[in-house]
């Protein structure tokens, strides 16, 4: 049994995901249950527990993940808006230990989200 999470087994192909795009520092895949038409997983290749784990070297990297997001959303055909969504720790409904970005549309988002 491995103590990897489940995205870091997904980063190392070790098992499928809906991959929609993948860099040197990232990868973006569909959520196995999505909340909108369309919602992506945007996670870093360096584990990163949560938001409340990054550190200051990690500027550019988190950086990257947003420019990330803002390119699948357009690509994807959210033009018309869109929602990004970081949960850190259980409390903030974090499931999975290893940061990522949710991005959400296609439909219209209602607030407050829960």
């Amino acid at each position: 049994m491995s103590d990897k999470s489940i995205f870091k087994r997904i980063i190392d192909k070790e098992i499928p995901a809906d991959i929609v795009y993948e860099d040197d520092q990232c990868l973006a895949f569909n959520d196995i249950s999505p909340q909108a038409p369309t919602h992506v997983l945007v996670i870093p290749k360096k584990e990163i527990v949560s938001l409340a784990h990054v550190q200051d070297e990690d500027g550019p990297l988190i950086a990257h993940l947003f420019l990330v997001v803002k390119k699948l959303a357009f690509e994807l055909g959210l033009g018309s808006g869109f929602r990004t969504i970081i949960n850190s720790g259980a409390d903030g409904g974090q499931t999975v230990d290893h940061l990522h970005i949710h991005l959400m549309g296609g439909r219209s988002l209602t607030w407050p989200p829960g």
